[in-house]
């Protein structure tokens, strides 16, 4: 590669790329660099909410599952819309698919085993695109702002909730929601308050290490690059920063904290923040800009719990209702339990077993995906936060294969548990009873 100036020049550029992304993320910033250095994202475990259509709330998995869905479509139709005896390349490939899964269902079922093969096929695809998906560079970094307006609303519904302050959150409710007074206004016309001062008190104190990050101005918004962690101000930066003690605060302080809550903008006064403190002149540039939390608009769906969980029943619905088609309900009762005065403690005691493991695979179906795909994200997340611009790319290879290996997992899993559920039960007593006939 090094013989010829094409191949000098790339290699030039690609070491160029390298030092560029250590000196400019969290690593060189440790030696005056970090200048490409952004913000990590908020990380949650729940999905979040994007916006409101009617009544109907849009979360950023469910968009991501939807999109998936879509794209399977579209694959689906190109590989069928002109099918022929010579194959086209997305009919070859979905015919590969198709054999694949009906010789491992005729393998480990014989030919009853085709019942499970619409149901393991659709599985397979629809979470290997919800996989894939999810990793794509611009998930998770493009989104609205949700202000620091928002968040305390709900942290402080929250505490309310928690507290059983039913009037104080009866007067949230109507004047916050039916009369869309805004959070700081009912603050403000309520400060003299004392539940409502101890409720401040407890949201500030639970909830005022959030980090929020500087964003410039509203909209359709980016986690911005030269900006690292040591730029995010945390809540009370923002809402609180010259209270004296917000975790008890008085009348005056939460009229304070109520017009900041409004303004959900960087505060005038350089906050006590230590990175701040030290360096005044950097915090300039940031004043009356917009302080908030990144809500993207794309997440991978297979970082929710609910999906998962929703694929896993779904698939265990699938396996009862094989079984019990193939055995009928009372043979596919005797696998477990059956007649529980005619079998033996031991059989019995293991039937039980059995059919506490169905409700388990349901529970290891979920965490299994969710875990291994909200991992991968969190390690993208981290690498690209260590060395922007190359730090993702050879783990996005890595999640793809982790996405397509799951998929596979969850798919054949579903064709095996099928496989059990059709398969008559075996007791030990038939066999004795056999062998006294010969």
């Amino acid at each position: 590669m090094l013989s010829s100036p094409k191949g000098i020049a790339i290699t030039v550029f690609l070491l160029a790329v390298a030092v560029i992304s250590v000196l400019g993320g969290a690593l060189g910033a440790a030696f005056g660099g970090g200048f490409l250095g952004g913000a990590v994202p908020h990380l949650q475990v729940p999905s979040e909410l994007v916006t409101y259509i009617g009544d109907f709330a849009l979360y950023n998995t469910v968009v991501m599952f939807l999109a998936a869905i879509v794209v399977l479509v579209l694959l689906t139709w190109l590989a069928t819309r002109k099918i022929s005896e010579v194959p086209g390349r997305w009919q070859s490939l979905m015919e590969i698919l198709y054999e694949f899964f009906i010789g491992l269902a005729e393998s480990t079922s014989g030919k009853a085993g085709r019942i499970f093969i619409p149901v393991a096929t659709a599985i397979f695809l629809v979470v290997l695109f919800s996989n894939w998906l999810g990793v794509l560079p611009i998930v998770g970094n493009i989104g609205r702002v949700e202000t620091t307006t928002e968040y305390f609303f709900h942290k402080f519904e929250g505490k309310a909730e928690s507290e059983h302050a039913e009037e104080v959150l009866d007067g949230l409710h109507h004047d916050v929601g039916k009369n869309g007074e805004g959070m700081g206004h009912y603050l403000e016309t309520h400060a003299d308050d004392e539940s409502v001062q101890k409720l401040v008190g407890k949201t500030l104190e639970t909830y005022g290490e959030q980090d929020f990050v500087i964003f410039d101005g509203d909209g359709i918004r980016l986690l911005p690059l030269g900006r690292g962690n040591e730029y995010k101000l945390s809540l009370i930066d923002v809402v609180a920063y010259d209270v004296a003690d917000p975790t008890h605060p008085t009348a005056d302080d939460v009229v304070k904290i109520a017009h900041r809550v409004d303004e959900s903008v960087a505060p005038d006064s350089v906050p006590n923040t230590e990175f701040f403190t030290e360096n005044p002149d950097k915090y300039t540039s940031l004043v009356g800009k917009r302080a908030g939390i990144l809500v993207p608009y794309l997440r991978g769906s297979s970082t929710d719990l609910n999906m998962t969980l929703a694929i896993a029943i779904f698939a265990m619905f699938s396996v009862q209702f094989w079984g019990i088609k193939t055995l009928g309900i009372g043979g596919y009762w005797d696998k477990f339990v059956g007649n529980p005065f005619k079998r033996n403690p031991i059989d019995l005691f293991v039937g039980l077993l059995e059919l506490v493991g169905e409700f388990i695979k349901i529970i290891s179906f979920t965490f299994r995906l969710f875990g291994n795909m909200f991992a991968g994200e969190i390690l993208l997340i981290s690498m690209g936060f260590l060395f922007p611009l190359i730090g993702m790319i050879p783990f996005i290879g890595l999640e793809l294969f982790v996405g397509f290996i799951q998929a596979i997992i969850f798919s054949v899993l579903t064709l095996m548990f099928g496989a059990f559920a059709i398969m008559p039960h075996h007791h030990p007593e038939d066999d004795h009873h056999g062998a006294e006939g010969h």
